[in-house]
Parts: structure tokens; C-alpha cells; sequence
């Protein structure tokens, strides 16, 4: 370095400058990081004369040094770190048939993983109003075929942290909850379907209700424990709501009224519309008035909107195995036959009404139909 301070030849310090740049190459800084620049890296050394540097800088060194506020400059920029789920994300979830939402007391919000522990935890906290108070304490009643409880009631939700649509409840894996301090009960694990396969919880919402404190004056905490996954997430979300029984769900659906047997009359005809490209051809179809479900005689002739088939199912038996076990389920197909898409069947609603005494229907090529005699009577 003396050497090449003595040489007033500019050629030596260019050219140490240029093999630097080639060895440790450099981005260019954006013009939003300027700012930042100078704030972290302070005030450079005021010159004493103009092109004069402060003493102990050499002009060698002065290659090496920050240029001046203003110059061109390239600095390496540091990555981001990559995005997280925000806290209260845009979450869905999906409508449950047998409650109805009063209030949201916590909205949708992202149990956040860390990367550096297996085992997570989060606190909440909700508090109740003097009318949600007094809505629960009115609605306690004597539900059928269970004991004592409240009809309204605050209900604790799981989901994964997806906003693409609205979200079924998920459970997280090794979750545990406790209300006030207390340890929640959660649906019990189902056995596992395959030999050696991790068991899991039925996904269903939980009532927290015996657990909360039913005062507008003191909060309620929750304490959410669960083990994280990489590369997945999970919200938690809290609601008011009153639980519906079959019966209800019933009443809802004769009040949506009674679809028009003209459909099922045009279905009937698609069906049996002769195929050019078939060799057989159909004439007839012979349906059941029995319900598939209980084998009785259909009261209720109701079906999905989404099914293709006329077979209809009772829909107070329907609902009621699907308030025991929610897996609305078609029993003709096994296709998703949620509440939402049942439909009362207005051909089978006149069929039944005028036809008394047969178990079995023919319709016809034009849409009518004619009943199937029993085999005694057809002997006798």
C-alpha cells in the first residue's frame, strides 16, 4: 500500500478497483433503499477541502470508501422474509343446517406455526353481551333425546386456513382446548379404517357452553394447544348460535314448497327417449315408493337436486339420521345430498296421494305412470 501511495499514477488504484468488482460483484441498490442507506450506515467524513480527504485516508482507500450522497452506489440488498397468514384472514365457513347464527364472538383467525417448536399455543378471549347472557339462560330446554341443555349456545370452530371457499371443520392434529382454564372435551378419535393409520377425530363444531361464563361482566379466555405442520395452517373462529332439530329443518323445507311434477315428468322422458346408438331400447321404469332408508312407505318424496335418478327418499327420516349423524349423503346414489339441494318431489307428492294400496309404480315413455300389482294378487 506505501508503494502504491507514492505512484501519482491513477492507472494502479483503477485497476485494484476493477479486480474488487470482479471478484465480489454487487447489486444495484433501488432508490427506496437509499434512505435506509444512509440512515444505518451514519454520516460519511466531511472532506476538509474540497477533494481532499480526511486525514489517514489515502487515495488508494478512497476507492473502497461509500461514495457521497448522490453518486451512483450498489449495495446488496437483503431478501424478505416470505409472507405469513394474516391474523384475521378472509376464512368461510361452511353453513351447518342445524345451527343458526346469531353472532360472530371470534371471527376467523390464523393459529400461526413457528418453525422453531413442534407443539403451538394460542390465547383468546371473548366477551358476552347482556342480551347474548340472557338469550342463552332462556334457551335452556329439554332437547330430544338428550339431557338438559342450552338450545343457544357458543360454539367453538376449527378449519384450515383456506379462502377459496367456504371451509368444513377440521380439527388440528394432538389438539387440546381449555375454556376458563378448564379442559374442553372434544369429540372422541374414530378407530383408524386401515391397519398402522394415525386415528382421528370426527370434524364437527364443539359446544363450549357448559364452560363459559355466562356474565356480561367478566371475559372468557381460551387457551388452543396443537401440534404444527409444515406448510399448513389453521383458523379458530367462535359463534353464537341456536341449534335446530329435524323437525325444524322439516318445516323449513315444506316452506320452500313443493317443486313442480313437470320436471320429473321431463325427466322421466329423457330417460326413456329411445338412443339411436343403442341397441336396447328402454320403455319403461319401475320406482319404489318405499323408502330406501327406513323400507317404509315415503310420507315426504324428496330427493337432491343434484341426483339424476327419480328414486325418492323420506326426508323426515333423512333429516333425522342426519341430525344424529351429519353426513347428508344420498341413500340412492351415495352422492353429497346436502340441505340446501333437497328438493319435495311434486309428481311423487300425487302419486302417493292417489295411490294407496301399491308399493311399486311403472312410469311410461309419455310421462304417465300405472301401479305394479304385489305378486300375491298377481297368484291370486
Amino acid at each position: 500500500l506505501s508503494c502504491l501511495e507514492g505512484s501519482r499514477s491513477p492507472s494502479a488504484p483503477m485497476k485494484i478497483k476493477e479486480l474488487y468488482r470482479r471478484r465480489f460483484p454487487r447489486k444495484p441498490l433501488a432508490p427506496s433503499h437509499l434512505p435506509m442507506l444512509h440512515t444505518q450506515a451514519g454520516p460519511l467524513p466531511a472532506p476538509t477541502t474540497e477533494g481532499q480527504l480526511p486525514y489517514g485516508h489515502s487515495p488508494m482507500a478512497a476507492a473502497f470508501l461509500p461514495p457521497r450522497p448522490g453518486a451512483k452506489q450498489e449495495v446488496d440488498v437483503e431478501r424478505g422474509t416470505p409472507p405469513v397468514h394474516p391474523l384475521h384472514p378472509d376464512v368461510t365457513m361452511k353453513r351447518l343446517p342445524f345451527y343458526h347464527v346469531y353472532d360472530e364472538l371470534i371471527r376467523p383467525t390464523t393459529l400461526a406455526s413457528s418453525t422453531s417448536q413442534r407443539f403451538e399455543e394460542a390465547h383468546f378471549t371473548f366477551a358476552l353481551t347482556p342480551q347474548q347472557v340472557q338469550q342463552i339462560l332462556t334457551s335452556r330446554d329439554l332437547l330430544p333425546g338428550a339431557k338438559c341443555d342450552y338450545t343457544i349456545q357458543v360454539q367453538l370452530r376449527f378449519c384450515l386456513c383456506e379462502t377459496s371457499c367456504p371451509q368444513e371443520d377440521h380439527f388440528p392434529p394432538n389438539l387440546f382446548v381449555k375454556v376458563n382454564g378448564k379442559l374442553c372435551p372434544l369429540p372422541g378419535y374414530l378407530p383408524p379404517s386401515k391397519s398402522g393409520a394415525e386415528p382421528k377425530r370426527p370434524n364437527c363444531p364443539v359446544n363450549i357452553t357448559p364452560l363459559a361464563r355466562l356474565s356480561a361482566t367478566v371475559p372468557n379466555s381460551l387457551v388452543v394447544n396443537w401440534s404444527s405442520e409444515l406448510g399448513r395452517s389453521y383458523s379458530l373462529s367462535v359463534y353464537l348460535v341456536k341449534q335446530l332439530t329435524a323437525v325444524v329443518l322439516l318445516q323449513k323445507l315444506r316452506a320452500k314448497g313443493i317443486r313442480n311434477p313437470d320436471h320429473s315428468r321431463a325427466l322421466i322422458k329423457e330417460k326413456l327417449t329411445a338412443d339411436p346408438d343403442s341397441e336396447i331400447a328402454t320403455t319403461s321404469l319401475r320406482v319404489s315408493l318405499l323408502c330406501p332408508l327406513g323400507k317404509m312407505r315415503l310420507r315426504v318424496p324428496c330427493r337432491a337436486t343434484t341426483c339424476s335418478h327419480l328414486q325418492c327418499f323420506d326426508a323426515a327420516l333423512y333429516l333425522q339420521m342426519n341430525e344424529k349423524k351429519p353426513t347428508w349423503t344420498c341413500p340412492v346414489c351415495d352422492q353429497k345430498a346436502p340441505y340446501d339441494d333437497l328438493i319435495i318431489d311434486g309428481l311423487f307428492v300425487e302419486i302417493l296421494n292417489s295411490c294407496t294400496d301399491c308399493e311399486e309404480i311403472q312410469f311410461m315413455e309419455d310421462g304417465s305412470w300405472c301401479p305394479m300389482k304385489l305378486k300375491k294378487e298377481k297368484q291370486e
